[in-house]
């Protein structure tokens, strides 16, 4: 979107701008301090607390000291105690603080979960599944080793509690028998440790604590702010910035473009030495010299950019007559309330080498998406969102809210998006360098026998772990595809595009919508009745199976006309016992009797997921445990 200032107002602008920041004091000296409490020491950006204030690290990454000795973290308002914080490899070891004093407690507890935070559980922890307050009637005798005692009411009673180590699964209890169930998280080492006295694991446990990871996107261009002389800091707009040596912030690092940022409050004057009135005197004169060069500057650069940047024609820039409208919808969405990083077009511009048409990595029906490298060295990928509209705002929106809100190891991680002051609608998301599902199974990195049945098995399992999680969390994709599942060199999944997602309203069977979809995709009851349901995916996540299953496209018009649509000919090709002339020939479905019964019960799932009655179709969650089931049979 492109603005013009008049020259009136531009000046207002940038005297503001200088007011402001010469006006204020410098940000917070204490940016540079290291964030210490009793063991922890040393803890630098993008944690903050205790001396370092708000400026000077990330929302989610506060810290609390008690008593100079213990240092918590809330986690999606559960709190946690800090165990150990490692910077070099970005993993945290916490432990519940409910839990910490007290591992048996009388009451039902929140239960923990990372959903839609910045941090993750690490692959090196395992849980240990505890049963407290259980009746001694079982009729399968559990062995007096997974029994423990913690002083509850309830042993007065002598009724035991019970620790299941992972494996120790094959012990099992029901609800019923048991006041109470939670999964207690600790990792290998920890688990080791306990089971060497089994009957205080679960106190070992606790105590131990589980890792965690945690993404420090601006940890490279941090770095390179300190070794300039800088000190790394944030806000609710920008996350990340450099504070330089005389107490201004810019994107990066103190050689970078200055940031309009507005500092902390400043002090009460009013009791302020003859110090702070020179610094006010100071901050006028520099602020009304700066006028003069800043507005020609800006003169300058204006007139530059309407001549320097030819890829933004007129059919890119917002027409006169949407813009009021595309400002009211950003306006009522809130840029400050969507926590991402918000870069500038220029960056962008820079970036993807100008939107080099060398650079694209492909299109559809709401923009092109271009390979970039950003400054502080990720690599990413952009997407440009054609012609602006009100309705492309709403998938922009989309987007955004979206991936923010939800994290998920198989979804595509979004670092951030352009401005409402940026001419386009830009969205920025991590580099998945290996194409999509599509481009490997009928695109054109398609090549015989390079996606094994295992392979496709795994990006089936994956996928449906995302759906799934999405599912859990009331939102509907809307647009499954195999185009929209992203693989890494490994053939690890990442779905991605969410513009035409829906949150779904709890305690609603469905939504009434205008038409959307791809073709071939596209849930039958939702083409009658526009009525979307989480079954309109698992319809769509049927198809992706059976052009796993076939290495065939959702929609091919030089098929017979009854075939045109995927799951029409894989329908009547499953009813008909016909998968001997349906399946990839590469995949070894007749030479190979283990992959034959796995492609045979995968099809059967197809079958299922494809039923033209939403109703009859399973869950993602169903989908995702059949899946997993065949995977454990193998």
């Amino acid at each position: 979107m492109k603005i013009y200032l008049k020259p009136r107002n531009s000046t207002l602008f940038f005297f503001f701008f200088f007011i402001v920041f010469h006006l204020s004091p410098c940000f917070s000296e204490d940016c540079g301090e290291s964030y210490n409490c009793g063991e922890l020491v040393n803890i630098r950006y993008p944690f903050w607390g205790n001396k370092k204030e708000r400026v000077c690290g990330q929302q989610e990454f506060k810290l609390n000291c008690k008593n100079n000795q213990t240092t918590t973290v809330y986690i999606n308002s559960l709190e946690y105690n800090v165990l150990r914080i490692n910077q070099s490899n970005n993993r945290m070891r916490i432990a519940r603080s409910d839990l910490f004093e007290n591992y048996c407690p009388e009451n039902e507890i929140q239960v923990a979960t990372m959903n839609g935070h910045r941090f993750v559980y690490s692959s090196n922890n395992q849980n240990i599944s505890v049963w407290y307050n259980c009746t001694t009637d079982n009729e399968i005798q559990i062995p007096d080793t997974y029994k423990f005692w913690c002083g509850g009411k309830w042993e007065k009673l002598r009724r035991p509690n019970y620790a299941f180590e992972p494996s120790a699964k094959s012990w099992s209890l029901e609800r019923g028998e048991c006041g109470m169930n939670i999964e207690v998280m600790v990792t290998r080492e920890g688990l080791k440790e306990g089971i060497k006295e089994r009957k205080s694991l679960v106190e070992k446990a606790v105590k131990w604590g589980f890792d965690v990871e945690y993404e420090n996107w601006y940890k490279d261009a941090c770095n390179e702010c300190n070794e300039n002389g800088g000190k790394c800091g944030g806000n609710n707009t920008y996350p990340y910035y450099c504070i330089c040596t005389n107490g201004i912030a810019s994107s990066y690092d103190c050689k970078a473009p200055l940031l309009p940022l507005l500092p902390p409050p400043a002090p009460n004057i009013i009791k302020g030495s003859n110090d702070t009135w020179k610094k006010i005197m100071i901050g006028v004169g520099s602020g009304l010299g700066g006028i003069v060069i800043m507005s020609l500057i800006f003169l300058i650069r204006n007139h530059l950019n309407k001549t320097k940047h030819p890829h933004a024609s007129s059919s890119i820039l917002l027409p006169n007559n949407s813009r009021d409208r595309l400002m009211k919808a950003l306006d009522q969405h809130g840029e400050n309330s969507m926590a991402v990083p918000l870069f500038s077009y220029q960056e962008l511009v820079r970036a993807t080498d100008k939107f080099n048409t060398t650079n694209e990595l492909g299109d559809g029906g709401f923009g092109t998406v271009y390979y970039g490298k950003l400054r502080d060295g990720r690599e990413v990928a952009v997407k440009r969102l054609f012609q602006n509209s009100y309705r492309k705002v709403e998938h922009f929106m989309n987007e955004v809210e979206i991936l923010t809100r939800l994290r998920h190891p198989h979804l595509v991680i979004l670092y951030g998006c352009a401005s409402r002051h940026c001419r386009e609608l830009l969205l920025v998301y991590e580099f998945v360098p290996n194409g999509t599902v599509a481009d490997h199974l009928h695109g054109i990195q398609a090549r015989p026998g390079e996606l094994p049945w295992l392979t496709r098995l795994k990006i089936a399992i994956e996928t449906a772990s995302a759906l799934a999680f999405l599912h859990a969390s009331e939102t509907i994709h809307r647009d499954v595809k195999t185009t929209n599942i992203l693989v890494d060199n490994n053939f690890n999944v990442k779905v991605a595009d969410f513009g035409l997602s829906r949150l779904f309203p709890t305690q609603v069977t469905h939504v009434s919508t205008s038409p959307q979809g791809s073709p071939g995709y596209v849930d039958p009851e939702y083409q009658e009745c526009y009525q979307l349901t989480k079954k309109s995916d698992v319809f769509s996540f049927g198809v992706v199976l059976v052009e796993l299953i076939s290495s065939k496209p959702a929609v091919d018009i030089t098929r017979h006309r009854h075939e045109i649509n995927l799951s029409t000919m894989a329908i009547n090709k499953i009813q008909n016992g016909e998968l001997d002339d349906f399946v990839d020939p590469c995949l070894g479905f007749k030479t190979d009797e283990r992959i034959r019964d796995m492609i045979c019960r995968v099809a059967e799932l197809a079958f299922q997921c494809l039923q033209s009655v939403r109703d009859t179709r399973p869950s993602m969650l169903e989908t995702l445990q059949i899946l997993k089931n065949i995977e454990n049979r193998s």
